[in-house]
């Protein structure tokens, strides 16, 4: 099928366009559209390629999807709910308002990325990259995160209400309204990453990394920072706690606690 639509690609041009030779170089730009064309329409499946393709809109549930290319694809408002999609390449693709609640993302590579209000509630994320992703207002509620690189991304607003990030990556993040309730975040890097009014109530914060973190009025009350690294007097003055709040050896709680967030 494709070696037809490549040789129907070829026939269909003259020898010469615009009084010019056609050369060997554009004939094979050519084929190897008309072969990426006709990829597109391949049927879903372990290690199809997509990679490049126009997939808006997409209801691929309960699929088996692994190892899939879909490298710089477009598949925003689609559908992923419960799919294997372990090692998958989503690096450079859209899937801003897509689905996959559940879907086992393990090792996937989102490396930038765009998914702007994505839903991946209770997905499998272990090992996955999303380094340098754009997931703004994304939803990464009980999502199993454990090792997932989430360097340099962009998740201002989103959720991780439940999640396990244990040993994760969130280094030079943008993290500001974060919701991290119920959180496991043991061992997790923040190193100066923006933490501004991120809510961090109640977290066991052992081994976590904040050097040079941007803590404006992040939310820690009742969190356990007595563990913690990289914290210095000057992030604690201009972060909110309460006397439950617990901190490292050699830092004080400001006067100024109790604060309130403030609004918009």
């Amino acid at each position: 099928m494709k070696e037809r639509l490549r040789v129907r690609v070829l026939k269909s041009w003259p020898s010469t366009m615009l009084g010019r030779p056609v050369t060997g170089a554009f004939l094979v730009f050519l084929a190897a559209a008309g072969v990426a064309e006709a990829r597109c329409q391949d049927a879903p499946g372990p290690g199809a390629d997509w990679s490049g393709c126009s997939k808006a809109r997409l209801v691929l549930t309960n699929e088996d999807l692994t190892g899939t290319n879909f490298r710089r694809s477009l598949l925003t408002l689609s559908d992923f709910a419960s799919s294997k999609m372990a090692g998958a390449n989503l690096s450079e693709t859209e899937v801003s308002r897509t689905r996959f609640e559940g879907a086992d993302l393990s090792r996937a590579n989102f490396t930038k990325a765009l998914g702007w209000r994505a839903n991946f509630a209770q997905a499998n994320l272990t090992g996955a990259d999303f380094g340098s992703a754009d997931m703004n207002r994304a939803n990464f509620a009980q999502v199993k995160a454990a090792g997932a690189n989430f360097g340099k991304s962009e998740l201002n607003r989103s959720d991780f209400s439940g999640a396990d990030l244990t040993g994760a990556d969130l280094s030079k993040a943008e993290l500001a309204r974060v919701l991290f309730q119920s959180t496991k975040v043991v061992g997790v890097d923040f190193s100066y990453s923006n933490l501004s009014r991120a809510h961090m109530e109640g977290l066991d914060l052992r081994g976590v990394n904040f050097t040079g973190s941007y803590l404006f009025l992040t939310q820690l009350d009742g969190a356990d920072l007595s563990a913690a690294t990289g914290l210095t007097q000057a992030q604690i003055e201009i972060a909110c706690g309460t006397e439950q709040t617990r901190l490292p050896a050699g830092l004080t709680a400001p006067k100024a606690w109790p604060c309130k967030e403030e609004e918009d």
